[in-house]
């Protein structure tokens, strides 16, 4: 037996319907691809599918490991490709296509057919066709662009990283907004990025905070605001939220910082784009660590863990974002709800699943119409599963026990939630409204 198939047989034992739905979900792909036109071309049917879903990142100056500008790059790694985007690894984008809700803002996956439109091209020999098919180059951004736009005002901090010694970890104050803000306003949307590629290899993560009244002493009345990681996309709120950012706050840094061999300074910067001065949205959004493990993570070499998490809604809310969070040994994760039920057994709804990837903290941006409506007294459910195998590639040594911490090689379990809570009022009318626009499509129909 060889350990890719040891590891299929112990996470469908602990999630059958989840790793059978997996297995599901490229029987589309299959079909299509053996019913796929065989006259498929680079220049008329491959090149748009990479300008519009790969070339973003595989270009000169883009974080993927090679470019994918041009059919001698794209032929020279065909069956890469075709690999990665058959098994769902690219697009890097890991929600479970079988469960839940599937519309999102920023869904950056391939369709089934254009799946089997490349691995159709692939198993043809990769042909390139007519090149005056080709169609009008891309033109990028900048890639040190902020992807929110030219922020309003921009906080910056350095931290110099020793060549060696243990993971560190701490807090950067910075003042640049002290002065700058007479009022409260609210952030339509907020970035943190490691400035260069330097900072990038040291910094593990980083979270930033509001500390109103500019006191380092009771960071426990701190305001989060953001947290970056590898592969994480900016933050951008539905239309009707916002983030109110406190007048005269220090903004801290809580970083995990690691050696690398060379001494590096690394330096992180924070955008932040407001909604108009003395602008108020109809909600307030916030983002916390949610559903943390209810136990110390006991993870024994060779083995397939789940651990469990839960946080009570004590308002009414629209869940708008989930993120998963876990380390190397993280394999996949859920969001369930249960709802208040007054019988002996209450009503739970699988909202979303996603494979997971450390190198790809991906925020899944609900879209308005499909975002989950969480009634008071609801209990969101963290399902987690940890996979210490030689078959998972994010494991350093699947001969070692691992348990809870904060180091890249221990482990923790919980999600990054975004939510905005709502009045009694407001939930109803929201759900009255939903139901009619369920009608009118069922009419329709």
């Amino acid at each position: 037996m060889t350990a890719t198939t040891s590891r299929k047989m112990k996470v469908r034992e602990i999630i059958s319907s989840a790793a059978l739905g997996m297995l599901i979900l490229f029987l589309p792909i299959l079909t299509s691809a053996q019913s796929m036109d065989q006259d498929i071309t680079f220049s008329r049917d491959i090149m748009p599918i990479l300008q519009d879903n790969c070339q973003e990142c595989h270009r000169a100056e883009g974080i993927g490991p090679m470019p994918l500008m041009n059919y001698d790059d794209a032929k020279l790694w065909a069956p890469l490709i075709q690999l990665k985007v058959v098994n769902r690894q690219m697009p890097p984008w890991h929600i479970d296509r079988t469960i839940g809700v599937q519309k999102f803002k920023n869904d950056r996956s391939l369709s089934d057919e254009q799946v089997a439109m490349i691995s159709a091209w692939v198993d043809a020999g990769a042909p390139e066709g007519n090149r005056a098919d080709l169609p009008p180059a891309t033109q990028f951004t900048d890639a040190t662009a902020w992807s929110i736009g030219e922020p309003d005002v921009i906080v910056n901090w350095e931290y110099t990283v020793p060549a060696s010694g243990p993971d560190l970890y701490g807090d950067i104050f910075t003042t640049d907004l002290v002065g700058k803000m007479q009022n409260g306003r609210y952030i339509k949307a907020i970035q943190t990025r490691a400035v260069d590629d330097a900072s990038r290899r040291v910094v593990h993560h980083a979270l930033s905070y509001a500390s109103p009244g500019n006191s380092r002493d009771n960071q426990g009345d701190d305001q989060f605001l953001v947290e970056y990681a590898s592969g994480k996309s900016a933050e951008i709120y539905p239309d009707n939220s916002g983030v109110l950012l406190q007048p005269d706050s220090e903004v801290r840094l809580s970083y995990h910082m690691h050696p690398v061999g060379v001494e590096t300074n690394a330096k992180v910067e924070l955008g932040i784009v407001f909604y108009p001065e003395g602008f108020e949205p109809e909600y307030r959004r916030w983002s916390k660590q949610l559903g943390q493990r209810q136990s110390l993570l006991d993870i024994p070499a060779g083995e397939v863990v789940r651990t469990d998490g839960y946080v009570y809604f004590h308002t009414n809310a629209t869940i708008t974002a989930f993120q998963p969070h876990m380390h190397g040994l993280g394999a996949y994760q859920c969001l369930e709800l249960i709802y208040p039920s007054e019988g002996a057994t209450a009503k739970t709804e699988l909202i979303s699943c996603a494979n997971w990837d450390y190198n790809w903290h991906t925020i899944y941006n609900y879209a308005d119409d499909v975002a989950p409506l969480v009634p008071a007294g609801t209990v969101g459910h963290i399902i987690s599963y940890m996979d210490n195998t030689d078959a998972n590639p994010g494991n350093h040594d699947a001969r070692n026990w691992t348990g809870d911490g904060p180091r890249t090689i221990d482990e923790m379990a919980f999600s990054w939630l975004g939510w905005y809570s709502m009045t009694d009022e407001q939930y109803i009318a929201e759900l009255q409204r939903r139901n009619s626009m369920a009608d009118i499509a069922s009419s329709d129909d």
